[in-house]
């Protein structure tokens, strides 16, 4: 028998906080976001370097590169999900990060792409920790009123690896030509120039499994010692019977948790209309009861749209970054009149830092910015404010090029704010905004699971195009052919927003960060049932 993190039966009310095993799990997954974006500042000149295709397809093949972890993650995930029900959870984590780590080295030490694109496909099929560690903190929280908290832990854990990956991949890669006076120009960081990031992420990696291994305590339910549990009778009338799992139990996109990232919580106050009789007899409401009625639909395809163009964003994002200029001795003019041609022309190890910076700046906005927009303003308002201004943050990106030298890095950080006060707040919107138009919480599993495969799906294509979109600009000489692309899909999420509003008419949400003392409304509001009387 298996548990959910809602009915497990070791539910116990004034349990301490796990704050230990809780801090093991997290050292353990900080690593992997670490070993996954590493590769994001160099894949475009790595895929080059193999020349494995002309110039013009590099950007093609690196999204290849990027997104065939994911997509094998996707299919592999609610496999190695069922595997941990039966094995437990630990040995699934321990195989998750040794996948990873091979995944890194075959990248580092191959010799060809395919053999880079093998690597990473190799790493995402032996990795399912994403629902797995999801399902441990569900395991590990004893008390459910400590939930919010410790399902918040995790994606702070993701975002603080993000920041770090990319600073690794970007200033350790080709050591050989950055450090000549500590590294041989002949030697083996020479033949493989993307080595040293990979070796030095599985080395936390294997910190990681080697923590997970002699720290980390097994969770499942069924794999405990006899007389772990005190008794069975702690489940309570809320309890569902069906537990969230596989591709459902995906922290990035599990609507039925109460928190998202960085804050607290989220309250969620439904209005409802009843319809009787005068005699009292039902005739139903006007609620549907179908899992997957036509506002769930219009929300789980404006989640797909969003994350589709955002992932176009960040794999379009180092390759602009470090794609040479059109000329160099061009003034503003001349290259306006060029047709705004070419990248920034900026160095690798640059580009690991302004990806690092740019983790700090979503990280700031996850955990202050959108908690205080979203109480100023209101769920259902604020996420028209982003949708409608989502465009603007893909228009701007390719006159970066017309910017002098002394204002290229202000410009570029301005451009940045921009993108991630419209991404960062809208995405954890589109979520809450899914777990409102649900009909019933017992229909949550199935509309978790649509909203994560409508996401794995969007992000496994979305890098392929954006790179076939760019090369086709670099034939073209026109940059902003690719991010144009990407602002006429953001232009179509925001013309769902007519159909969203009849979605949103009967819920209202809000978000309550741990700042309390920001906020002006703390009391929780209740739910509102209009009954209406009708003679036959």
């Amino acid at each position: 028998m298996s548990y959910s993190p809602e009915s497990r039966p070791q539910d116990i009310p004034n349990a301490d906080f796990p704050a230990a095993q809780l801090l093991f799990l997290s050292l353990v997954r900080v690593a992997e976001p670490i070993a996954l974006t590493s590769i994001l500042p160099y894949a475009w000149k790595l895929v080059s370097n193999f020349e494995v295709c002309s110039e013009s397809n590099a950007p093609f093949f690196a999204g290849l590169l990027i997104s065939a972890f994911s997509l094998a993650e996707a299919c592999s995930g609610m496999y190695w999900g069922g595997v941990s029900d039966r094995v437990g959870r630990k040995p699934i984590v321990i195989l998750g990060c040794l996948g990873t780590l091979s995944s890194l080295l075959l990248v580092g030490f191959a010799s060809n792409f395919w053999m880079a694109l093998a690597g990473r496909i190799i790493g995402g099929a032996l990795n399912g920790n994403i629902g797995v560690i999801q399902t441990m903190v569900g395991e590990i929280v004893k008390d459910p009123k400590h939930e919010p908290r410790a399902y918040s832990v995790m994606p702070f854990v993701w975002s603080i690896g993000t920041i770090i990956g990319p600073s690794i991949g970007g200033y350790f890669a080709e050591p050989a030509q950055n450090f000549p006076a500590y590294f041989n120009r002949t030697g083996l960081f020479a033949k493989f120039p993307y080595l040293l990031p990979n070796i030095i992420c599985s080395t936390l990696l294997l910190v990681s499994i080697l923590m997970a291994y002699f720290l980390l305590e097994e969770t499942h339910p069924d794999k405990q010692p006899q007389g772990y549990f005190n008794t069975y009778d702690t489940a309570v009338a809320r309890t569902p019977l069906l537990p969230t799992q596989g591709a459902t139990a995906d922290a990035a996109t599990d609507i039925a948790a109460e928190s998202y990232g960085t804050f607290n919580t989220v309250e969620v106050h439904h209005e409802e209309e009843w319809r009787i009789k005068p005699n009292g007899e039902w005739i139903g409401s006007s609620t549907t009861e179908k899992p997957f009625n036509i506002n769930v639909i219009i929300f789980v395809l404006a989640l797909g749209t969003f994350t589709y163009h955002s992932m176009t964003y960040d794999h379009l994002l180092p390759i602009f970054l470090q794609d040479k200029r059109a000329d160099g001795d061009m003034n503003a003019s001349e290259l306006s009149s060029a047709g705004l041609s070419g990248g920034l022309g900026i160095p690798i190890q640059n580009v690991g830092i302004i990806l690092s910076i740019n983790g700090v700046i979503q990280l700031a906005i996850q955990a202050i910015v959108f908690p205080l927009l979203a109480d100023f303003l209101g769920v259902w308002r604020l996420l028209l404010a982003v949708t409608m201004a989502h465009p603007v943050a893909y228009f701007i990106v390719p006159f970066l090029q017309l910017l002098p030298v002394n204002l290229l890095y202000p410009g570029l950080f301005v451009s940045l704010t921009i993108r991630n006060l419209t991404s960062i707040i809208a995405f954890p919107l589109l979520l809450i905004m899914i777990k409102e138009a649900a009909p019933d919480k017992t229909h949550l599993g199935k509309i978790n699971g649509l909203a994560a495969s409508t996401g794995a799906a969007c992000r496994t294509v979305a890098s392929p195009i954006a790179g076939l979109l760019y090369g086709l600009s670099i034939d073209m000489h026109f940059t902003p052919l690719a991010w144009w692309a990407s602002a006429l899909v953001a232009i179509f999420g925001a013309a769902q927003i007519p159909f969203m509003g009849r979605a949103a008419k009967q819920c209202h949400a809000r978000v309550r960060t741990t700042a309390r003392c920001c906020l002006s409304r703390n009391d929780p509001e209740d739910d509102v049932i209009h009954i209406i009387i009708e003679d036959e």
